[in-house]
């Protein structure tokens, strides 16, 4: 007997051993074919804009395509839990917003946990905030105006939804809460479709990324009420945030990162991290990031995973005091 468990010890540690180098020999010559970074969204939103601008750096980094695949659905569950199932191989990646931890407490059908689910990667870049825009129809020039708009007309103002738990929806369910007052969520696939909506005048207002606001506001297209993060945005220097005017405490702003499936090497973790890091620290990318009104944040992998533990149970607080929208 005792020979047995020997033997089958010993064929465990074999396996163990080969195990290890096989994983050691895919990640010394990683990459040797395409990288797929799926985003969870139609194209055209911030990510797609992010990946556009360090793309050509991680290619050239990486030496492989690095090819954007647009999987949208349920507000980032589609492509999320599509990336959940792939192997931890490296050549699949997930790149997507903060909806990555904020979805779940907003939404009874997924099936991945943001945390456990996933190798965290790299905190690759972060807004200031979301921009609160308006139809020029809407009867308001500053938050208080709207406001008491919205009082005066309980359930028939509308914003736009890009899927529970992203950063359209959770401001505005945070401002309903704090304000008492009762605003029409109206849902939609993606920020490009809500967007071509509130421009049309079907919606009234939207919390949209400050560098797609940016054009329309510029060209009276739509009318800027108030950031939402900490501190103004030079890109519109004289719009106040949420907390200047009134909702003390009001603060959310939208980051952007990088993960692969659950169980990825760390030495693959490193390599992409390196990459990523190196791509949001040169000029041309760190300019068109400015110009986007975001900045580059390459957090390492270590950093990441705790940010990304605290980002969701903060979610999970938020998701209990504003409910399901």
């Amino acid at each position: 007997m005792s020979y047995g468990i020997t033997r089958r010890a010993g064929l465990m540690t074999l396996a163990g051993l080969a195990a290890a180098g096989a994983a050691r020999a895919q990640t010394s010559d990683f990459p040797n074919r395409p990288i797929r970074v799926v985003v969870p969204s139609p194209p055209g939103g911030p990510p797609d804009l992010i990946l556009r601008a360090i793309g050509p750096k991680l290619q050239a980094a990486l030496g492989q395509p690095v090819i954007t695949e647009n999987r949208a659905g349920g507000g980032g569950l589609v492509g999320t839990a599509f990336v959940a199932r792939q192997p931890a191989d490296g050549y699949t990646w997930l790149f997507t917003t903060a909806s990555h931890t904020n979805i779940p407490p907003f939404n009874d059908n997924v099936t991945y946990d943001p945390v456990r689910d996933f190798t965290h990667v790299t905190l690759a870049a972060q807004n200031f905030g979301q921009a609160l825009v308006v139809h020029p129809s809407v009867r308001a020039t500053n938050l208080q105006e709207l406001i008491a708009l919205a009082r005066a007309n309980p359930g028939k103002l509308t914003y736009a939804n890009a899927g529970n738990g992203t950063a359209s929806h959770i401001p505005a369910e945070l401002m309903k809460s704090m304000t008492g007052t009762d605003i029409l969520s109206v849902p939609y696939r993606g920020v490009a479709e809500a967007t071509a909506d509130l421009l049309s005048g079907r919606i009234d207002m939207f919390f949209v990324g400050t560098q797609i606001a940016l054009e329309h506001v510029r060209a009276g297209r739509l009318r800027c009420l108030a950031l939402t993060g900490a501190r103004r945005w030079k890109g519109l220097p004289d719009i106040p945030t949420m907390q200047e005017q009134g909702l003390t405490g009001f603060e959310v702003v939208n980051w952007f990162g990088l993960w692969l499936p659950a169980g990825a090497a760390p030495a693959l973790v490193q390599r992409i991290h390196a990459a990523v890091a190196a791509a949001v620290a040169e000029p041309d990318v760190r300019q068109s990031f400015d110009t986007l009104g975001l900045e580059g944040v390459a957090m390492p992998p270590g950093r990441f995973a705790a940010f990304v533990a605290e980002q969701a149970r903060i979610a999970q607080e938020i998701g209990q005091r504003v409910g399901k929208g």
